[in-house]
Formats: structure tokens, C-alpha cells, sequence
């Protein structure tokens, strides 16, 4: 399954698809790397609108991305999470390191 994303301004925006798993994290992080050869890549949007599946690599996924970019002052944040997926970041704590937002366009635009 392909990967779909776009930057929009200071964001790069991946939408994770149906499930993230260790397959799809491996994919994501090999799209987000080679991005960043091109371009500086400061924030992150994860896209979870169409997801209902995330296992421990989703997780590990997002904290190494978290890790990378808040060192440099940049952010990860999540949109669009399903009570499944929202269940894992809660119980993993990934809800107290980055923004969960209901959409993508509530980040863009700086909405809570």
C-alpha cells in the first residue's frame, strides 16, 4: 500500500493508513528519512483518520520521531485517533509527549 503525504507549510503530514504495524512503521520510517535528505523536516502530523489497528512498533515509531525533532525544536503531533489507537496512547503515554488533536486542520491552524 502506498504511503500518502504532503508538506503543507512547516508540516510534513503522513497518513498512516488502516494499520500500523511494524511493515507499515518501517515504510513510514523510510519516507520520513528520505524526505529529510531533500528537506529540513522541523514538525510532524500522523494522520490516524483511517487507522484502526497500531501495535508497539507504531509506538516506538512515534517516540524515535518525537526524540529526532524535539531536539531541534520541532513537534509530532497526531490527528483523527480512534478509541482503539487513542487506548494506546494513553496506556503507552505517547498522549503526554505529543498533541492529539480531533484533525489535522486543528494543528495547522493552531486549534485545540
Amino acid at each position: 500500500m502506498e504511503l500518502e503525504y504532503q508538506i503543507q507549510g512547516p508540516y510534513l503530514i503522513l497518513k498512516v493508513g488502516k494499520e500500523l504495524d511494524h511493515h507499515r512503521a518501517e515504510q513510514i520510517r523510510q519516507i520520513i528519512e528520505g524526505i529529510s535528505r531533500e528537506r529540513t523536516i522541523k514538525n510532524i502530523i500522523f494522520d490516524f483518520s483511517d487507522t484502526v489497528f497500531m501495535d508497539s512498533s507504531g509506538v516506538g515509531l512515534i517516540i524515535s520521531r518525537y526524540r529526532d525533532l524535539s531536539m531541534d525544536g520541532g513537534s509530532v503531533c497526531a490527528a483523527g485517533v480512534c478509541p482503539a489507537v487513542e487506548k494506546l496512547f494513553y496506556v503507552s503515554g505517547l498522549h503526554k509527549i505529543i498533541g492529539v488533536y480531533p484533525e489535522v486542520e486543528d494543528i495547522i491552524h493552531g486549534q485545540k
